[in-house]
């Protein structure tokens, strides 16, 4: 094992600089997967589970969810909530019982409900809850994929050490070209968030700046 004095932050551009192998690359059509961007994640003036890395993120998101209607490729959005007695967070959300745990993310909780800085067409957009940190774990994810016949998955949202990185495997694992815009991805710490970041990198998702996922968008028209 190697070992190092640098930042996580300081490796992550490092690998970003020097990369160590070619890109996934785009391919024809892709779904954007937003991952819990709800206000128990979002509001940082309001909870203490919520977490801020680019304070743009959430307009960059939007951004790219106006871009892909407008090719009327699908844009999915998804959130976690969980029964009073907590039994349907499993052993994962159960494991501690205080106003910030996971399992008290509640129905109709406030905690619950997406940002009201998100720009959601509940006509058209697709809108999954989800118990587990994968959005494929126990959704129709796959099954809309298959659908609209997407190779590429692009995400945004968080955590990007939880839910970023569990379903950014998923995907891969699935055969899909997988691409994380890292402006659009955020973690309750910059080590967290840039440790995991490199990872994905390294392994399973091309994580790229934000503007090169728009600027592919716009040459799909």
């Amino acid at each position: 094992m190697e070992t190092t004095t640098k930042t996580a932050k300081e490796i992550y551009l490092e690998v970003q600089a020097n990369p160590a192998r070619k890109r996934f690359g785009f391919g024809r059509k892709a779904v954007l997967v937003n991952i819990d961007p709800q206000k128990a994640y979002t509001r940082t003036d309001l909870f203490k589970t919520a977490y801020e890395t680019d304070p743009k993120q959430l307009d960059y998101v939007n951004e790219l969810a106006r871009r892909f209607r407008a090719l009327k490729w699908p844009v999915v959005w998804t959130h976690v909530a969980y029964m009073q007695s907590g039994e349907d967070a499993g052993i994962w959300g159960t494991r501690t019982d205080t106003p910030d745990s996971l399992q008290n993310i509640k129905f109709g909780s406030e905690r619950s409900e997406f940002d009201d800085r998100l720009e959601i067409d509940r006509v058209r957009d697709v809108i999954y809850l989800k118990k587990m940190p994968s959005a494929f774990f126990e959704t129709p994810l796959q099954s809309l994929l298959v659908w609209h016949q997407v190779d590429t998955v692009i995400l945004t949202g968080g955590s990007t050490s939880g839910c970023i990185r569990a379903t950014a495997v998923e995907s891969l694992s699935r055969g899909y070209r997988t691409i994380v815009p890292e402006e659009c991805v955020a973690d309750k710490h910059e080590s967290y968030h840039y440790a995991n970041l490199t990872d994905l990198s390294l392994k399973y998702a091309d994580v790229l700046a934000v503007r090169e996922v728009i600027e592919w968008l716009d040459g799909q028209r």
